[in-house]
Formats: structure tokens, C-alpha cells, sequence
């Protein structure tokens, strides 16, 4: 029998999703729990790879199993309580044989945190950036961004992907008002914290981190819109933005 399993995770203590010899992470926790609890060795196949520090919500996962008579409340209630404080599993749920959390997803949705000036309250979710910067700019370089395009430029030196093509829908930058601030009356100003939303049917391994950077030196004004344009017509990773810190990285939505 396959199940789906649904959970959201602070990705602050591992070391991103996927399985590695000696370190701490996702998949290998998840896996670890429901072997236990299961008494069978469970393989979980995840929505995609996260980074190092990324967090997520609402991830989608899938595993199979030879229980045919899965309780499924009384699972989800029980590897909650075994699995690290970091994880939560929201439900698990039955799937059709050929289901697949990885090759069935058709778009995935990211968002990346920044705050302007020092604040206590966003340090563990949000990347200090205190720079002057140029939505309005940032947002016409993200456009060229849009479409089907070979984003090697933004993808970490020595990843395994078949191809480096990824189509991108959706890459905006927004400002927004945190809890903290609407709820308890934090002073700030109006403009101080930033979030960027990109959507593809795919993504690189380090890629949004790796456009935040460019965009965000673009904002800065070390490069003009259309140096993103360039990097993504051939630029090669040493040409693009460095990456931003995973801390501050949330996949967020992933559709069927």
C-alpha cells in the first residue's frame, strides 16, 4: 500500500531533506519513525530536495508499506511523538499505487524572507539584508526570469540534474507586515521587511538561494535589470549573485 504523508519542518538543525552519510536530516528522520513504528524498513521518496537550514510547509512526501490495515490517525499521532521537536506530520493518507510525491508535482512554490533593519524576532526565519534597495528594480529583473529557460547559472557547481531547464511562472518581491509587528505593536517602518515569491515546475539545487542573491545585488545597484537577462541567456555560476543564507528559504506550496 502507498500512503501520502503531509508535514511542514524547520530546517534550522538538519542538513536539508535528502538522506547523507553522517548528518542529520529530513528523510532519514522521517524514515527512521516509520520503520519503528511500522516494524519494517519504510523508503520516503519527498516533493523535492531541500537545502541545508530550508524550511517547509506542507510538504508532500509518499512511502509504501505491507500493512494493509494502516491506522493512519493512530501513526500520525505516534511518529509526532517520536520524531525530532523540528518535524510535524499533519496526516497521512492513502495514494494510488503510481502515485508520486517527486514526478506528479506539476509546479512548486518558494519564499524567501528579508528584513531591513536589525530586528530580535526575525533572526532564526529572515536574512538581515541592511543595504538600500530597489524593489521596483529587483521586480523588472525578476521578469526575465519568466519562462522556460536553462537556469545553470543559479544551480550549485556539481549537481546531477539531467537537465537545467525549469519553467518559472510567478517571481516577485512584496513587502508584508510580520506578526510581531501587526499583532504587538514592534516599531518598524513600512518598507522593512520584504519577501520574495517564486514558482516553477522544477528547481535547481541552490537555485532560489542563488537568485535572491542576484536579484538582491541588483536592488543594491551593482548591476543594471538586464545583467539577469544576460546570466540567464549564458552566464555561468561564478557570473550570478552569491547565495543567500537557508535559513530564510520556506517551500511552501507544491501542486498536482
Amino acid at each position: 500500500m502507498r500512503y501520502k504523508v503531509i508535514l511542514s519542518y524547520d530546517g534550522s538543525s538538519f542538513c536539508g531533506w535528502q538522506v547523507q552519510n553522517d548528518a542529520r536530516t529530513i528523510q532519514e528522520s522521517l524514515q527512521n519513525a516509520l520503520s519503528t513504528l511500522l516494524n519494517e524498513k519504510v523508503s520516503v521518496t519527498g516533493a523535492g530536495r531541500t537545502d541545508s537550514k530550508v524550511n517547509a510547509i506542507n510538504y508532500l512526501a509518499h512511502f509504501d508499506t505491507s500493512v494493509c490495515d494502516l491506522d493512519a490517525k493512530t501513526i500520525r499521532y505516534k511518529i509526532n511523538a517520536i520524531l525530532p521537536a523540528g518535524i510535524k506530520v499533519h496526516g497521512i493518507i492513502s495514494a494510488d499505487s503510481d502515485f508520486h510525491a517527486r514526478f506528479d508535482a506539476v509546479q512548486r512554490e518558494y519564499k524567501y524572507f528579508i528584513h531591513r533593519e536589525k530586528d530580535p524576532f526575525m533572526n532564526s526565519y529572515s536574512c538581515l539584508w541592511t543595504f538600500p534597495v530597489d524593489i521596483e528594480k529587483m521586480n523588472r529583473a525578476a521578469e526575465h526570469l519568466l519562462g522556460t529557460h536553462d537556469f545553470s547559472c543559479f544551480e550549485k557547481v556539481g549537481s546531477d540534474n539531467k537537465t537545467s531547464i525549469c519553467t518559472v511562472s510567478y517571481a516577485r518581491w512584496e513587502t508584508y507586515v510580520p506578526t510581531h509587528v501587526s499583532m504587538l505593536g514592534y516599531p518598524c517602518r513600512e518598507d522593512d521587511y520584504l519577501v520574495f515569491t517564486i514558482r516553477a515546475d522544477r528547481f535547481l539545487r541552490n537555485m532560489v538561494r542563488a537568485v535572491v542573491g542576484s536579484l538582491l545585488d541588483v536592488g543594491r545597484g551593482r548591476h543594471d535589470e538586464d545583467w539577469v537577462a544576460g546570466l540567464v541567456k549564458g552566464g555561468s555560476r561564478s557570473e550570478a549573485g552569491e547565495s543567500v543564507k537557508g535559513n530564510a528559504l520556506f517551500l511552501c506550496d507544491v501542486k498536482y
